[in-house]
């Protein structure tokens, strides 16, 4: 179907838009209100519609949602100004297709996004899926992972800023260079940097460069990452670390595309297409004053949360298989050993698992083709019995005479977890760490308030006595505690 709705109160924009699309074949309609919209849409079928976000009568977002209902598989197109592209990416995430900036400066491009819209030549989820492994990113069978990664594929031939969130581990650079791929700069240069990793000064040396003399150890000038990229992507991994210092001259570049090297005087322009990441929540750092609020509207035009692994643990053997294969090992896992996989908490996610395989084939390739239980890692083993008695503890409290023993299980696997934490801070995440300790906190409370029921014969004044404690704190962490936990 070749119609095409054209909604948008400016007449020179209709206007222009039906000279264009009929020269090219199409039939086109427009519309300039909401109400000419609803008119239109009752009476005729559509295979495109172009839509402004803003008009006199009606909101674009609740239009994209009547067009949606009305003609499922309407493609849609939000025509937006720059000021309101969060407003056009909100669009695409309830159904819109594409989104283009007004005034329209690349005709040839509109053009070509029309044309591919009604071929469905890049918007096919093979697409999508070759990009995906091409640079390791596994997409998987939840409907949110296909979601955001979608969306990743649809602002990624924008030239707008993309905050990338997740735990450590969980492939942010991996989702940064998807979108740098899926690019028009995806000939042009991808550098990931560290900000947590280098000090201020040699931060602010690696983004902006430096003039010869600028310091001490500057013997020739350097050009930094905003001038070697300058076509391409840079993603500024760990962001939140950055020192105010750099923070203000990042968003000088952001606002003008405008630097100077260190120690220099003559600016220099970038178009660099800056990525950021973070494993905090940049807007919960902005709220603690660490971070400049400035910045961060300016990095957060398009938000992109990577879930846990914990959260896709049934994508956990595509994963294995992916890595597998990366390895060449013909290695396969047992039923057993891939459901401990898939029960195990991954505190270093994705980046752990890879870590994890690797070190299996390493070791077991040549020696045995199936791996078993016994050839985890101990802390896998430990993990899930850790998960376990997690579960159960939020189970009724019952007194039994077999507490201490259970105690005395539940210390040695938690200090055995610790120990092991803390040998592989590579994948080591401090969130898991202090649920781990609470849990600790809860059991024992709770093994010595039974122990003390015992005693007492149920008598909860005298077992309140008994660890002399008030009445009112042993029924605060026997009831309500043990409610919030």
């Amino acid at each position: 179907m070749d119609n095409i709705l054209v909604v948008d109160d400016e007449q020179e924009v209709g206007n222009f838009l039906s000279f264009l699309l009929e020269e090219k074949g199409y039939r086109v309609s427009v519309a300039e209100s909401g109400k000419q919209t609803l008119d239109l849409l009752n009476d005729h079928k559509f295979g495109l519609a172009m839509l402004d976000v803003r008009l006199p009568d009606a909101n674009g977002l609740d239009l994209l949602k009547e067009i949606k209902q009305k003609l499922p598989l309407c493609k849609v197109i939000i025509m937006t100004g720059y000021s309101t592209v969060k407003t056009a990416v909100e669009a695409i995430k309830l159904g819109a297709n594409d989104y283009i900036e007004k005034p329209f400066e690349d005709i040839d491009q509109l053009e070509v996004q029309i044309d591919a819209l009604f071929n469905d030549k890049d918007y096919t989820e093979n697409t999508i899926e070759s990009l995906a492994h091409g640079v390791g990113f596994i997409i998987g069978k939840q409907a949110e992972m296909k979601h955001l990664v979608t969306l990743a594929y649809k602002i990624a031939s924008k030239n707008v800023n993309v905050l990338i969130e997740g735990e450590t581990g969980t492939g942010k650079e991996v989702l940064a260079r998807f979108i740098h791929q899926a690019s028009a700069r995806r000939d042009q240069p991808f550098i990931g940097i560290n900000c947590g990793a280098l000090s201020h000064a040699l931060l602010e040396s690696e983004l902006f460069g430096h003039e010869k003399g600028a310091f001490t150890g500057a013997v020739n000038q350097r050009s930094g990452i905003f001038e070697i990229a300058s076509q391409g992507t840079l993603l500024l991994d760990e962001i939140a670390e950055m020192t105010p210092a750099v923070q203000v001259k990042l968003l000088r570049v952001l606002e003008t595309r405008e630097f100077m090297r260190v120690g220099g005087e003559k600016p220099l322009r970038t178009n660099t297409r800056i990525l950021a990441a973070s494993h905090a929540n940049l807007g919960e750092t902005v709220r603690q004053q660490q971070f400049r609020e400035d910045l961060f509207y300016r990095l957060d035009v398009v938000k992109l949360q990577i879930p846990s692994l914990r959260e896709r643990n049934k994508d956990i053997p595509l994963f294995v298989s992916y890595f597998l294969e990366k390895n060449s090992s013909s290695l396969t896992f047992s039923d057993e050993a891939m459901n401990l996989l898939k029960n195990y908490s991954w505190p270093g996610n994705v980046r752990e698992l890879a870590n994890t395989v690797t070190q299996l084939t390493t070791l077991m390739d040549g020696e045995k083709t199936t791996i078993t239980p016994a050839d985890l890692p101990e802390k896998i083993i430990l993990g899930n019995e850790i998960q376990t008695r997690e579960k159960n503890s939020s189970q009724p409290v019952q007194t039994t005479d077999d507490d201490t023993t259970d105690l005395k299980s539940f210390l040695n696997a938690w200090e055995n977890h610790m120990i092991h934490s803390l040998e592989d801070l590579r994948n080591f995440d401090f969130n898991h760490i202090e649920n781990q300790i609470k849990e600790l906190e809860h059991r024992v409370e709770t093994t010595f308030m039974k122990q003390a029921l015992i005693e007492a014969d149920g008598n909860r004044k005298e077992a309140a006595h008994l660890l002399n404690i008030s009445q009112r704190k042993f029924r605060y962490l026997l009831n309500e505690k043990n409610k919030e936990d």
